[in-house]
């Protein structure tokens, strides 16, 4: 044998053997996209899904190892990730639309519309003299910093004829909602209707007796709420990593729907103090009444109807005198959506 045909056979012995080494764990494994998540609140039922995710390896599936914090109100996860602090989030799509009006190259971008029912009220106490949206003036509400309906409050004063000059608004911790209204220390709270109602009753108020709920949706603010927002840069730079991250979670949303029990093992495995059986009860309100807006039938949950997306934001930025209008495609792309037919979710 010739030099030349020992040493091509050589080379075939080693190429073949190659893939071997590479299967047998000879060769450093791929790392995992990581990615910083920011909730909207504290660990609740209505997380489920993210956890479940997590948990049961759907993110590890996509190559992705994401990581979730608790958050501090809807509108705060929208600031977080401009500020380049989280790569994702979990919050108020309106907080996100003021913010492109103003800076539109921090603003994060919507690609999972979750909450497509407008959730933001101010809830009263049953007994309360507020009947109407005008009987706030000269009276005290209250509400955290961040809470995405407090956000929107010069709109609803706006279109509800409210003069908010008339109105004092005061905040405190997200923990001190609801004590601080059965204590008569404010007259009204800022919220989202669920997570106002499961929240009084797990400190043993009775919500269907005890408040009364004012709803901005009634004043004609029929907006959207809660979304998936990611930055800019993940977006652009890692584009299958939000499509893969966007997969899993509809996957664990689907799971949740179908048993809802089940996925409350992953929301008590984070928090076990949590009251069970009031936070499945929030979980299923939050599915029922917040995400089962009748245009999903059409369009699959995550998706937005355009038409009314652009009548939030003309809403949204004329009651904010907004220096300019960001487009539909500046706050939400569906680029990044699973496929239409994994999204026909029943949502009860």
């Amino acid at each position: 044998m010739s030099r030349t045909s020992f040493t091509l056979l050589k080379w075939v012995a080693c190429a073949a053997l190659a893939p071997s080494l590479y299967f047998g764990g000879a060769l450093p494994a791929q790392a995992q996209t990581r990615i910083k998540f920011i909730l909207n609140w504290k660990y609740q039922g209505p997380q489920a899904w993210f956890f479940l995710a997590q948990d049961k390896g759907y993110f590890k599936a996509e190559g992705l190892d994401v990581e979730f914090d608790q958050g501090d109100g809807s509108g705060a996860a929208i600031t977080k990730v401009a500020s380049g602090g989280y790569d994702a989030g979990f919050g108020d799509i309106n907080a996100l639309i003021t913010l492109a009006a103003s800076k539109p190259a921090e603003a994060p971008l919507g690609v999972y519309m979750m909450y497509n029912v407008p959730p933001f009220t101010i809830a009263v106490k049953a007994n309360s003299a507020i009947k109407t949206p005008k009987d706030f003036e000269g009276k005290t509400l209250g509400s955290a910093a961040n809470d995405g309906a407090l956000n929107l409050w010069p709109a609803y004063a706006k279109l509800a004829k409210i003069d908010a000059s008339k109105v004092t608004i005061t905040n405190f911790a997200p923990n001190l909602r609801e004590q601080m209204l059965q204590r008569d220390q404010v007259a009204g709270v800022f919220g989202y209707v669920n997570t106002i109602a499961f929240s009084a009753k797990a400190m043993g108020m009775d919500p269907d007796k005890d408040l009364r709920f004012i709803l901005f949706s009634d004043a004609g603010m029929d907006l959207y709420s809660n979304a998936i927002v990611v930055s800019k840069k993940l977006a652009k730079e890692k584009p299958e990593a939000v499509k893969g991250m966007l997969r899993a979670i509809n996957k664990a949303l689907a799971e949740t729907v179908a048993n809802p029990e089940a996925a409350m093992d992953y929301v008590m495995k984070r928090e076990p103090l949590l009251k069970r059986g009031i936070e499945k009860e929030r979980l299923i309100a939050t599915l029922k009444m917040e995400m089962s807006h009748p245009e999903a039938k059409a369009l699959g949950i995550g998706d937005i109807d355009e038409a009314r997306f652009k009548k939030s934001i003309d809403i949204v930025t004329e009651t904010y005198a907004s220096p300019r209008k960001p487009t539909v495609d500046e706050i939400f792309s569906r680029a990044y959506l699973p496929a239409k037919a994994d999204r026909m979710i029943k949502l009860f």
